[in-house]
């Protein structure tokens, strides 16, 4: 970030340098043609004279050189600009270190990887909507991906693109088809959608106020429980439909923001009832990847500087701690209680039969032949016994 901003700083210099070159060109440029426009009117005026008088060849001499200095000193600026240019190629080489092998590892995506990496992108592709561009990828990558992979997010998609226009019913559909499920997981997404329904019938006027009512009976006497209120401020508005209800104190019922609400809740609520998260996996690792980027390039720098870069080579976790923020915290981590050291793939928490769980590496260092006594309590047990688990 700190290598940015001093890139974004000398930006701003050549850009303000610019800005005033630009000013003075155009202001001498202005004055030059006034000059020689002046000049050009007085010799048409004094046309029959073929010799140039004296003072009118002082004149001209003057505008030649008036001219030659100006454009001498557009070439100097000029020239002090490429200057100001250069310096940001030297900052940008200086903060912003375009070798990123010291932080990558040769042939981590190849094989069955790139397999999977294939797959991923395309799923993010079929998450866009750009189903067609994720079918041109699996084909030209001769990767073939089940149906589940495709057909929740072109259902998803065409519901969204309904609700960007303000149509309900394929929502409504699809809410009504998973009610059990919406409840179960304590969402609000059906109510919502009854919500906009029925504020559509408002809109309409007092013609449709009969309708509006018996859509307001068949619809939110199951909801009145879990938003009273809410039903309640739908029913006041009822008052005002005679007259302009959008301009009552229930207009804010109307806003846009709704439906951007709406989509919104739609979302979450249907990738939460297809077991998918709603942000895409390889957005989040992008993103992810960004924040810790310089902090990696930063801690290499220094690492090749002392010349102990080998330390990092091979190893499946990073040479420091980078803390992403509470956004990118996703599931618990577990640390040996005797170790001290954060568990891994390859040295997993293991559970032992009094309950208490310590890493792979200290059940073995523990251990002595069959037997291992757990170091917070006084039983002893076989370590055979000890079971990994997964938070």
């Amino acid at each position: 970030m700190d290598g940015c901003e001093a890139v974004d700083r000398e930006l701003d210099k050549v850009l303000t340098k610019f800005g005033g070159i630009d000013a003075h060109v155009e202001r001498t440029t202005t004055n030059l043609i006034h000059s020689l426009s002046r000049l050009q009117e007085q010799f048409e005026t004094d046309a029959g004279d073929f010799e140039l008088t004296t003072t009118q060849a002082s004149i001209v001499c003057d505008a030649v050189n008036q001219a030659r200095e100006a454009v001498g000193r557009i070439a100097t600026e000029h020239r002090d600009l490429h200057s100001t240019v250069s310096k940001v190629g030297k900052a940008i080489d200086r903060n912003l270190n375009p070798d990123f092998g010291t932080i990558t590892r040769d042939g981590i995506f190849s094989g069955e990887r790139a397999k999977i990496l294939t797959q991923v992108v395309c799923q993010h592709l079929y998450r866009q909507g750009m189903l067609d561009i994720g079918d041109a990828l699996c084909q030209e990558s001769d990767q073939e991906l089940d149906s589940q992979h495709k057909e929740p997010f072109i259902e998803l998609h065409r519901i969204l693109d309904a609700l960007k226009r303000h149509d309900l019913e394929p929502a409504l559909l699809w809410a009504t088809e998973n009610c059990e499920a919406l409840a179960a997981q304590g969402s609000t997404l059906e109510f919502k959608l009854h919500r906009l329904a029925f504020l559509n019938l408002i809109k309409k006027g007092p013609k449709h106020q009969s309708e509006s009512i018996r859509y307001a009976r068949d619809n939110f006497c199951r909801f009145v429980k879990r938003h009273e209120k809410e039903v309640q401020v739908l029913m006041g508005s009822l008052l005002f439909v005679p007259g302009n209800v959008e301009a009552s104190p229930y207009g804010h019922l109307f806003d846009n923001t709704l439906w951007d609400d709406i989509q919104e809740t739609f979302t979450r609520d249907a990738c939460a009832r297809l077991g998918l998260s709603v942000d895409s996996p390889l957005a989040v690792c992008f993103a992810a990847g960004c924040i810790a980027l310089p902090a990696l390039l930063n801690i290499c720098q220094a690492m090749q500087a002392r010349q102990v870069s080998s330390i990092w080579n091979g190893k499946d976790e990073l040479p420091i701690e980078i803390d992403l923020g509470k956004e990118f915290h996703y599931h618990s981590v577990f640390a040996c209680p005797i170790l001290r050291q954060q568990a891994s793939e390859s040295n997993p928490p293991m559970r032992l039969t009094c309950g208490h769980v310590i890493s792979r590496d200290a059940l073995h260092k523990l251990a002595s032949g069959n037997k291992l006594k757990c170091p917070y309590c006084p039983g002893e047990q076989n370590p055979n016994d000890a079971r990994q688990i997964v938070f």
